[in-house]
């Protein structure tokens, strides 16, 4: 009270009366229009599902660094069972009641669901604290605060570390046929096995969208956002990322720094792949008519122009890998032949071919595309400071530390590389006797000392 004492005497008088959700939604979020849409987009969902109903009225003035602890540790609660007999606090209840419904629709008397069921990430609630933080800092510069009241909370600790990418190589593939499991939660198609799925996928409409990632590495926000004005196929064959539609869920995936916005270079073949699938939107534009067609601008968008959900970009993609397991699995295990393959599951007999006579395709993310598009180029021998930029990523030695060693062929050259640099007498091809190393005579083996030190005791 002294502080605020003081900065009324010097002619600053402070609203008490001003509440935090008046101040963030009022004030606050108005001035930051001139940001990214998908940054501000995020700022207000972090303002709308978190902070307004877990502070909002709460003078701003009475603020303190309890509340914000106490509102982390409620956000962490989300869709997580709660102790036997305890129910949810008033503020968690609070937090719960402004959870998105789901869009499915329900039977009659049935409730709705809630469209984000996981829990919120430690690294979710770390992005929610910076917003607030931002938001405080405002209200110190505009003397509406004296101090940042939630400067030295502490955060809830991200356990482990960032999960690599592990490749899917043919022993890991087995294992996974036998078990069911995957080595780990971020895994990396071959070259191989890219070819197979976009040889599955060439029939299907948005082809190209699953093209682009899998050859360049875009991530799901960007390829969902990416708009006509900004491609240049037929002068430069690039694209440039400029905007990201991020989900409805809490995770954004929008760009991640001032690297995120970036021109990206495009293959011949990709080119016309974007050109094929161009033709065929402006097709479907006639067929709705002005009245159906929403005009979007996007790149890859429903049949009726209007822009994909991110979320079923990836739903999508982790159906047509477990339609080419089936594909496989009929023809395997129940005898079907290609033509009834092809029939009952509505692909064309070229693409059931293809994946019988394709190698196994184990589970990925669609995020897991954008990681083979990286490796796929450290395999072309592309320089590391490229693939960067490529990806958007702001520091190289982030995508150095992901991705070096990711795929076999990379670490095995560089293993042959080492073992060509020291000089041998035999190479190990001549014949097994030659590669037996042959002991040198004097050396003494521990058996050997063990046996003398015996006989000389005896």
């Amino acid at each position: 009270m002294e502080g605020l004492a003081t900065a009324e005497r010097l002619g600053q008088p402070i609203d008490r009366t001003l509440k935090v959700g008046a101040y963030l939604e009022k004030i606050w979020l108005p001035g930051k229009r001139r940001l990214a849409k998908s940054t501000y987009a995020d700022y207000e969902e972090i303002v709308r599902l978190y902070l307004v109903p877990g502070l909002g009225h709460l003078k701003l003035v009475e603020l303190r660094d309890k509340h914000a602890r106490d509102l982390y540790d409620a956000i962490l609660q989300i869709n997580r069972p709660l102790p036997d007999s305890e129910k949810p606090s008033d503020l968690l209840q609070r937090l719960l009641e402004v959870r998105a419904l789901s869009t499915r629709k329900t039977l009659p008397g049935e409730a709705g669901v809630r469209k984000q069921r996981q829990p919120i990430s430690p690294a979710r609630v770390k992005k929610i604290h910076a917003v607030l933080a931002s938001a405080l800092n405002s209200a110190v510069k505009s003397k509406r605060l004296t101090h940042n009241p939630i400067e030295h909370v502490e955060l809830p600790r991200i356990k482990g570390r960032r999960a690599k990418p592990y490749v899917w190589t043919p022993e890991r593939v087995q294992r996974w046929q036998e078990t069911g499991k995957a080595p780990g939660p971020v895994m990396v198609w071959t070259p191989a096995q890219t070819g197979a799925f976009l040889d599955f996928a060439a029939g299907e409409r948005l082809y190209a969208l699953y093209h682009l990632v899998a050859f360049r590495g875009l991530r799901r926000a960007e390829v969902a956002g990416l708009s006509w004005q900004d491609t240049d196929l037929a002068g430069a064959g690039t694209i440039t990322i400029r905007e990201t539609l991020p989900d409805e869920d809490d995770e954004y995936d929008d760009t991640k720094s001032e690297a995120g916005e970036r021109t990206v270079a495009l293959d011949t073949t990709s080119i016309s792949v974007l050109l094929a699938w161009r033709e065929r939107q402006e097709q479907e534009r006639h067929a709705a008519g002005k009245e159906i067609w929403v005009d979007s601008g996007r790149v890859f968008t429903r049949e009726d122009g209007s822009p994909l959900r991110p979320q079923w970009i990836s739903t999508r993609f982790e159906y047509l890998i477990q339609k080419y397991s089936r594909v496989r699995r009929r023809h395997a295990e129940e005898g079907w032949t290609p033509d009834r393959i092809a029939r009952g599951h509505r692909v064309s007999e070229r693409a059931v071919q293809g994946a019988l006579d394709g190698v196994p395709l184990p589970p990925i993310r669609f995020h897991d595309l954008r990681h083979g598009a990286a490796t796929l180029a450290l395999l072309g021998k592309v320089d590391m400071k490229v693939i960067s930029e490529t990806l958007g990523h702001s520091r190289h030695s982030f995508t150095a530390d992901t991705y070096t060693s990711v795929l076999p062929e990379v670490s095995r050259a560089a293993a042959e590389a080492v073992a060509a640099v020291v000089p041998r007498r035999s190479t190990g091809e001549e014949t097994d006797e030659a590669a037996v190393p042959v002991s040198a005579p004097n050396v003494i083996s521990f058996a050997d000392r063990r046996r003398r030190r015996t006989e000389h005791a005896g």
